[in-house]
Formats: structure tokens, C-alpha cells, sequence
């Protein structure tokens, strides 16, 4: 049962970190169960908190992807217009035009946004430049907390 575990727990790690680049996936959540799974062995015994800890840390950083992209919008000099936009070409974004609409989705919504709440391209370009810039770091939180993680995995089946 544990090579099932461990096996299967590798498969959630790999997908996981796939999923900070492609938003159908849920990146941390997935990567986390694979400690979860490892942990649930013979062979690897994480302490509560670890787990607690690494758990919170899945949730600030799920919270971050939503947030960042708006935040970018606001700090590019955007409304709630651009805001909204931001939003709405995210989820457009990912259901019309994978994989790249999760890339250029916030950009363009935000631009669009800012542009139909009457602002001129000028600052609905800066607005969409802070969107793409926090979907930016959005992934690389994504991605630091899944590299993590894999290293954890590696290193309990190792030492």
C-alpha cells in the first residue's frame, strides 16, 4: 500500500505543479495532498505542524491568485472597471483560450475595462500591465510553494 501512496502521491506533486501554470488545475491543493499522501505511509511520518503550517500556506497562496491580478490593476493606476475586467478575462480567458488565455485574459480584460469606463488606451494599457504583472506573481508564489513541496517529498523519501 505504500508504494500505491507514494506512487500516487508523486502523481498529485507533478500535476500540482503543472497546475500553477494552467488555472483549470488547483496547483498548491494538489501538491499539498501529495504530502498528505506520503504522510499517510510507514514510511514518512510529517509532523501536525508541518502539515498545519504547509495547509495555511496553501490557503494564503490560493487567495493570492485571485488577489494579485486585481491588486496589479489597482497599482497599474486602474478602476473598478479595470477591476471587473480583470476578472471577467481571467475566467474568459480559461474556458476560450487555454492555455494562453490565462496569460493574456486579465491583460486584456483589464485594458477592455478601463476602456469602456472611459479611460484613454494610455492608462488602460498601464492598467492591463498591472494585471499581467500580478497574475505574474501569483505563478511564481504558485510555483515557489509547489517547488517546496516537492522538495519536502524528495528529501522525506531520501533521508
Amino acid at each position: 500500500m505504500d508504494i500505491f501512496l507514494i506512487i500516487v502521491g508523486a502523481i498529485c506533486l507533478l500535476v500540482g505543479f503543472a497546475g500553477c501554470f494552467l488555472p483549470v488545475l488547483p496547483g498548491p491543493p494538489l501538491s499539498y495532498l501529495g504530502l498528505l499522501l506520503l504522510h499517510f505511509t510507514d514510511k514518512v511520518q510529517f509532523s501536525a505542524t508541518q502539515l498545519v503550517v504547509w495547509g495555511l500556506l496553501v490557503v494564503v497562496v490560493q487567495i493570492l491568485d485571485y488577489v494579485t491580478p486585481v491588486l496589479g490593476t489597482k497599482y497599474g493606476g486602474g478602476s473598478k472597471w479595470g477591476n471587473w475586467g480583470c476578472v471577467l478575462g481571467t475566467v474568459v480567458g480559461i474556458f476560450l483560450f487555454p492555455p494562453w488565455g490565462i496569460l493574456f485574459g486579465p491583460f486584456a480584460g483589464a485594458v477592455i475595462g478601463e476602456l469602456l469606463g472611459g479611460k484613454k488606451s494610455f492608462d488602460a494599457f498601464k492598467a492591463g500591465i498591472g494585471a499581467f504583472i500580478g497574475f505574474l506573481l501569483s505563478v511564481v508564489a504558485k510555483m515557489s510553494l509547489c517547488g517546496y513541496f516537492v522538495y519536502c517529498f524528495i528529501k522525506a523519501l531520501v533521508v
